[in-house]
């Protein structure tokens, strides 16, 4: 099943959001044969073709947040490899073209998903890297993060005491959103050098780490119960323990504050030690057996979001903290996670025993853990 690989970059070439100006990243050797993995063995001719001439025209569906990080991982990977081979998905993605419109109304698109909005800028940003890269003019992708971004700015209120809400229906206060509201301010500050970013990435900090929802574990839960405000106790899905970890790396990189780096890597040691199989990341509804239907397949988020981490760190004792940990991860998706197809499916702690799911996200996924790898694991 190469849909996946294919759909996911097609999903890339959907959607593509913009905000960046390109906070100085760290420069690190890649490792050429983990890259040649990512390229090579899992984009094959015939998952590039389907990738590419897989198309939709839809809004903010229900593939939103893999389209955007679909997008965002295409161009990582371009950056990573040095290479232009998939440099027209910026332009030929949805967002890339609603961001090249002046006129394009980004309510519509976005249809009023809070944290799917913020994918969004995630993408633009890394449209625009790949762009300044080049030599290419960013201008319309950054104006279109703004954009998304001042629109998000104003989803703060002091309902449970602050915090960004999940979506403009108002109706619950969740963590991911609000986690990503810090990384894309802090690192809207290191884009952009405006004050707003930063006021506000200090704000979301501090009500996120008086807010409860990171639990006696290190770990943060979904969010927070609709009538008391408190911890509700759901699922600590992977994805939520990597973008407070970007976020704050991005806020110390923006500070200098230390301690910022501390907290974020309270929740990935407890990712390593809570969320794992042999050493590797599992869903809490994974299963290699059988299949669960509905679940997350984020852990490639958390690999993505910890290469982000570290580059803002800057740190070699911190990078080799993580090192060992992110290469298992790509050895696990390569050996355990990918099918004779060249897919990588759901399950990566354990050989596929018919409960691994095959989709565009948990692809996606496996592309996040190797281009993570190829900066950070061993080599």
């Amino acid at each position: 099943m190469m849909a996946s690989f294919k759909r996911v970059l097609a999903l890339a070439v959907v959607l593509a959001p913009a905000v960046v100006r390109g906070a100085a990243i760290v420069s690190r050797a890649q490792c050429q044969a983990t890259l040649d993995t990512a390229t090579g063995e899992l984009w094959t001719d015939s998952v590039r073709i389907r990738v590419f001439t897989y198309t939709c025209f839809c809004g903010m569906d229900t593939e939103a947040e893999e389209l955007q990080n679909a997008v965002e991982d295409l161009h990582n990977l371009m950056l990573a490899a040095g290479t232009t081979t998939w440099g027209s998905v910026g332009d030929t993605s949805r967002i890339g073209r609603a961001a090249e419109n002046p006129s394009t109304n980004w309510q519509d698109i976005l249809a009023g998903s809070n944290d799917d909005a913020q994918w969004v800028i995630l993408a633009l940003w890394k449209i625009a890297d790949y762009r300044a890269a080049h030599g290419q003019s960013i201008t319309a992708f950054m104006n279109a993060a703004g954009q998304i971004y001042d629109f998000i700015a104003g989803q703060w209120d002091n309902t449970c005491g602050g915090g960004v809400w999940w979506s403009t229906a108002h109706t619950y206060k969740n963590a991911i959103t609000n986690e990503l509201f810090l990384l894309t301010s802090a690192s809207g500050y290191l884009r952009t050098n405006d004050q707003k970013y930063l006021t506000n990435a200090n704000n979301v900090w501090n009500w996120l780490s008086a807010s409860g929802m990171r639990n006696s574990q290190g770990l943060w839960n979904d969010g927070l119960d609709s009538d008391t405000c408190a911890n509700n106790g759901q699922t600590t899905w992977t994805y939520n323990q990597g973008v407070i970890a970007s976020g704050l790396g991005a806020l110390y990189a923006a500070t200098g504050n230390t301690t910022l780096l501390d907290q974020a890597e309270i929740t990935l040691d407890a990712t390593i030690a809570h969320l794992t199989v042999n050493n590797i990341l599992k869903e809490s509804c994974d299963n290699a057996a059988s299949s669960t239907g509905a679940c997350n397949h984020d852990q490639g988020i958390w690999t993505k979001h910890v290469q982000y981490y570290l580059d803002n760190a800057n740190d070699a004792s911190r990078t080799a903290k993580y090192s060992s940990f992110l290469g298992s991860q790509s050895s696990a998706a390569l050996h355990y996670g990918k099918s004779a197809a060249n897919d990588v499916g759901s399950v990566w702690y354990a050989p596929n025993a018919g409960g691994s799911v095959f989709t565009p996200e948990s692809t996606a996924s496996g592309l996040e853990a190797f281009v993570s790898a190829a900066k950070y694991g061993p080599c």
